[in-house]
């Protein structure tokens, strides 16, 4: 195989004089070329794959919203049906656990149904159950609404990683997946600034329901624009269905003037594609074995540190908050002293929610020349400082103005800290510190291993905050982020600027 220039191009052609066939990848990464030869140097993304980004980036986005949103939530739908701690843990979790569940469960079926179908079916779900949810009449209902959104949104984390990073150039694909998870954090801002909004416009008990009915129509609109993607081509052609990759591949790179006007995709047999047959070899027992070991403890561990402390700190800000500021949450007089509690909580969370997008923005901006340890290291040790000054506020009066000042500093430290650092590495890292035979099966996991932390903390964060009070529960987390800090530069393997392959 050799190049020819053409247009201003460098072409490639096989021995007949004829467009050779080439891999996917190939062709997504290919760069323009000036008239003299010299290599641009990047390609600019097409329509279609900023739609797809775009599209993927949705469902962080409702996953930020509907979790955070439920910590303003809450003390009006414990008021409504009158729930005990036990309830008011399972409300809670359920979502969380949901999402343990689908990942696992619903997430591998892209394998087999393809990565289109399982990104529609996802969606579909989560809107079925959101609009249930509005009406729940009753407790179990409720939970199992809450349980169903969760399944979709696990189900999004392998299937959005995977729209992505199988649509875009090799060269921008770290900050394209770290950009997508950052509407996580937009979600979970819009999330508690939907509740104080509409809590100070409907300051009734049943809130709540156009809480989550809000994000209904945005989330149809999902729906609807994720019928208008290509199916990935990588996916179809690991199926055989060369044809069709080439049809997708057309949509996906379409772009004024088009190019590449010819296509042709080289079987997975002779360009290399992997995704047939070695990644069919590996099986889970091999997470454990040798220095995959290794990976599997950088890349699970401090992601189940990070979630014990972002799930539970971000679920009951509101609540901490209402009760450091006089604890009228907890001995309201009347409906009317619980809104307004919930209105200033809300409002107080959603302050700190804004630094969650300040810390992805700077993971982005730093991830690829920091390195992904030192800035995970950084984040965890920056959590602990910041839920170490929240702990402080719990020692001095709560009415005074010295513990506002450290709760809403402690706050606004860890939420920066932890987008900054392990919220945003170790989703990172785990998409990479894996072979490629098992790296599917090592994301998943640690997706999976991670939310059990984000279950537990929420289901029991109640009970602990009852019987041990909000002090005492910052100081545990702060032990949680030196530890993630501690098993981070244990257990290192840094991955920034080297190819996937060479790992």
């Amino acid at each position: 195989m050799n190049f020819y220039r053409r247009e201003g191009r460098m072409a490639f052609m096989d021995e007949s004089g004829e467009i050779a066939a080439r891999s996917v990848q190939d062709y997504i990464d290919e760069t323009p070329y000036w008239a003299d030869g010299t290599v641009a140097p990047s390609s600019p993304m097409t329509a279609m794959q900023w739609r797809i980004w775009f599209l993927a980036s949705a469902g962080k986005f409702f996953e930020g919203m509907v979790v955070f949103m439920t910590g303003v939530a809450l003390p009006l739908i414990v008021q409504e049906f009158k729930l005990g701690a036990m309830e008011k843990g399972t409300v809670s979790a359920a979502t969380l656990f949901g999402i343990l569940i689908g990942a696992t469960a619903l997430g591998g079926l892209a394998d087999h149904y393809g990565r289109k179908k399982m990104f529609i079916v996802e969606m579909v779900l989560f809107v079925s159950c959101l609009v249930a949810l509005v009406f729940s009449p009753d407790f179990p209902f409720l939970v199992t609404f809450l349980f169903g959104m969760g399944l979709a949104l696990g189900c999004d984390y392998p299937t959005a990683h995977m729209v992505i990073s199988e649509s875009i150039p090799s060269s921008d694909r770290g900050r394209l997946v770290l950009s997508a998870f950052a509407f996580q954090a937009v979600g979970a801002l819009a999330g508690t600034a939907i509740g104080f909004l509409i809590l100070y416009k409907a300051p009734e008990i049943s809130a709540w329901r156009y809480m989550y009915g809000a994000a209904i129509i945005p989330a149809v609109l999902v729906v609807v624009g994720r019928f208008y993607i290509p199916d990935s081509s990588h996916w179809l052609v690991s199926k055989g269905r060369i044809k069709e990759a080439e049809d997708a591949l057309h949509r996906l790179l379409h772009r004024e003037p088009h190019y590449p006007k010819i296509i042709r995709i080289a079987p997975p047999a002779e360009n290399g594609n992997a995704s047939a047959g070695e990644n069919g070899k590996g099986s889970y027992a091999d997470l454990f074995k040798g220095k995959c070991l290794r990976a599997t403890i950088l890349a699970s561990v401090p992601w189940f540190l990070q979630d014990l402390g972002t799930y539970g700190i971000g679920i009951f800000t509101p609540t901490i908050l209402g009760s450091v500021i006089g604890a009228k949450a907890v001995h309201a007089r009347n409906v009317a002293d619980l809104i307004q509690n919930d209105i200033l909580a809300a409002k107080g969370a959603a302050f700190i929610d804004v630094l969650l997008l300040v810390g992805i923005i700077a993971a982005v901006l730093m991830a690829d020349k920091v390195g992904r340890i030192k800035l995970q290291v950084a984040g965890f040790l920056g959590c602990a400082a910041g839920l170490f000054l929240a702990s402080m506020s719990m020692t001095v009066a709560a009415d005074s103005s010295m513990s506002m000042s450290l709760l809403f500093s402690g706050f606004m430290l860890f939420s920066f800290m932890t987008n900054m650092g392990p919220n945003a590495i170790t989703y990172l890292l785990a998409g990479e510190v894996f072979p490629t035979n098992i790296r599917g099966k090592g994301a998943g996991f640690a997706a999976s291993f991670a939310k059990i932390g984000a279950v537990t903390t929420a289901f029991f964060f109640p009970f602990l905050l009852k019987g041990f009070g909000a002090g005492t529960i910052l100081i545990f987390l702060v032990g949680c982020s030196v530890l993630g800090a501690i098993i981070t530069w244990r257990f290192r393997i840094e991955t920034s600027g080297v190819n996937l392959e060479d790992l």
